[in-house]
């Protein structure tokens, strides 16, 4: 709207400024508003043109961050499921999720049945099948991360900044309640040194093909949920196991 309304202004002073040398100005004067109205001209087609493409600009670049950040919100999400996999919980300590990584372990199971005898009542015996697992080894939580720079994963990259973790505890069904956590950090770091007023227009985004709200996060504490809040297309190179 703002480009709109520049290119209108600029038409219709332009056009004022033609008919003034025209209409009024000697022939032996024109010359001078001519290369003002060149100057005039030079400086508003640049306006107009920065006013198209600084959009263009910042998106393009908003994007190239973005995905950085994401990347890492993402290796966090990994590593907290995984923590949750094998401890029961989230953490919010980050050298306890690094070191996890490098030394934890999954266990490796194997579920088969076997038949059990059961005794229903009145001396009769049934036989039932039983579930179960077993432990058949373990497998280096390292492994899921190869090529990842998982040590670096709690720093909000092209910053010096760090992600914000918390936790808390959600009732999932009716008197059942469910540990969650969530990490983000606020858009305005990430795209520090951009055109504040994009940036203002960023962080009030809601939906659609944009990364909603006013921070870039994964994991809720509203709800149980492992998800980020950005839209499907930052996800498209991601390998599928």
């Amino acid at each position: 709207m703002i480009t709109i309304l520049i290119i209108i202004v600029s038409i219709i002073a332009v056009a004022f400024l033609a008919y003034t040398v025209i209409k009024y100005v000697p022939l032996d004067k024109q010359w001078i508003l001519s290369a003002f109205l060149w100057l005039a001209i030079a400086f508003l087609g640049f306006k107009i043109y920065n006013g198209i493409m600084s959009p263009i600009n910042f998106n393009q670049e908003k994007e190239k961050r973005y995905k950085k950040v994401i990347n890492n919100l993402k290796m966090i999400r990994d590593a907290q499921v995984a923590f949750y996999q094998v401890k029961g919980r989230y953490t919010d300590n980050e050298q306890e999720l690094i070191s996890f990584v490098e030394n934890g372990r999954f266990p490796l199971t194997e579920s088969r049945y076997v038949v059990q005898k059961k005794n229903i009542g009145g001396g009769i015996v049934v036989d039932i099948d039983v579930k179960v697992t077993d432990t058949i080894g373990h497998e280096d939580v390292k492994k899921s991360f190869e090529g990842r720079d998982y040590k670096n994963m709690f720093t909000v990259p092209g910053t010096e900044a760090k992600f914000t973790i918390s936790l808390g505890m959600v009732e999932k069904v009716t008197g059942l309640m469910s540990p969650v956590f969530e990490v983000k950090v606020d858009k305005a770091i990430v795209l520090h040194g951009m055109d504040l007023p994009l940036v203002k227009q960023e962080k009030e985004a809601f939906g659609g093909e944009q990364v909603r709200g006013a921070f870039i996060s994964v994991g809720s504490l509203e709800e149980v949920s492992t998800n980020g809040n950005w839209p499907p297309f930052y996800d498209a190179g991601d390998k599928k196991n």
